[in-house]
């Protein structure tokens, strides 16, 4: 198997896991969110220590966490920190559809915090595209009398997290166990204080965590789950064409669609219909104008 073929399966097996992910955090849905990303965040480190440990990485660890990055490396933690926490508080609440829209519209958000931040420029068809989007946010605020918060904050906070992942030059491995890394003392204090009963009464809970031997395991496997596609996206990333990449993203956000709708039966109104297919529509110009602008450039690569 060739080295390109290794990568596009890795693609696959990365969006397949966080697509299904729902089916996962919907197991959780007893246990408080702020103890999910507690855990999530902790056994997430536990792996990347044991994988830099065995690399003999933990010194470049350490200075990265102590260097001149490390208050954008804290913004980054925050960020994904944040995305985390609504994602599973949008399962366990029943919005999936939200969730995946949110992930439907990332790409296009991306789009547009390049041409704010980087001054990047936009060809005909991205601005289409974005317009397209923000139409379909527009439209179906209207037909349901909601904003989709949700579907929003997911994207401005993974797009956000972009950006500021864009300054740091560090490796997506590195990079990702700096942040947990710096959130796991957070985590722990967070766990310490809801295990002595010093939380405020609406947010204190008996800890779930060895409650019941199922739920530990799941708790624990929450790191893996985390921690493991985004090894295997670096792996894949340095192996397949990014334009690849961005197309197998699209696969996250389906199957967290069919999840919702056809597993949790979630609704899935005219409005949504109407709003998803306007999404898929700018996804599918924004996709073809990359993919163009790739071919193009191939062969002043090769060159």
């Amino acid at each position: 198997m060739s080295e390109g073929t290794k990568g596009f399966w890795a693609i696959i097996l990365v969006c397949v896991t966080w697509g299904l992910s729902p089916i996962f955090y919907r197991q959780l849905s007893g246990v408080p969110v702020v103890e999910v990303l507690a855990h999530r965040t902790i056994w997430s480190l536990g792996f990347f220590l044991l994988l830099l440990a065995g690399q003999g990485r933990l010194r470049e660890l350490w200075q990265a966490m102590t260097g001149q990055h490390a208050l954008r490396a804290a913004a980054a933690a925050l960020l994904v920190s944040s995305n985390w926490g609504l994602f599973i508080w949008a399962i366990q609440a029943g919005h999936v559809v939200q969730s995946s829209l949110g992930y439907y519209i990332f790409p296009l958000v991306t789009v547009a915090l390049g041409l704010l931040f980087f001054g990047e420029r936009l060809g005909p068809a991205q601005w289409l595209a974005v317009a397209i989007a923000l139409s379909a946010v527009a439209i179906l605020t209207l037909g349901l009398g909601v904003t989709p918060w949700i579907s929003l904050g997911l994207a401005l906070s993974m797009g956000l997290y972009g950006v500021v992942k864009k300054s740091l030059p560090l490796g997506p491995v590195m990079s990702v166990a700096v942040e947990v890394a710096l959130l796991t003392p957070l985590a722990l204090a967070w766990l310490a204080l809801q295990a002595l009963g010093w939380l405020p009464a609406a947010w204190q809970h008996p800890l779930a965590f060895g409650g019941s031997a199922w739920v530990t395991v799941l708790l624990v496997l929450s790191g893996l789950i985390t921690a493991v596609p985004l090894v295997l996206f670096a792996y894949a990333a340095r192996r397949v064409a990014l334009i690849t990449v961005g197309l197998m993203f699209y696969l996250n956000p389906t199957l967290q669609f069919l999840c919702a709708v056809l597993l949790f039966g979630e609704p899935f109104t005219r409005w949504h219909m109407i709003a998803f297919a306007m999404i898929w529509t700018a996804l599918a110009i924004y996709s073809g104008a990359a993919w163009r602008a790739a071919r193009r450039a191939a062969p002043l690569a090769n060159g």
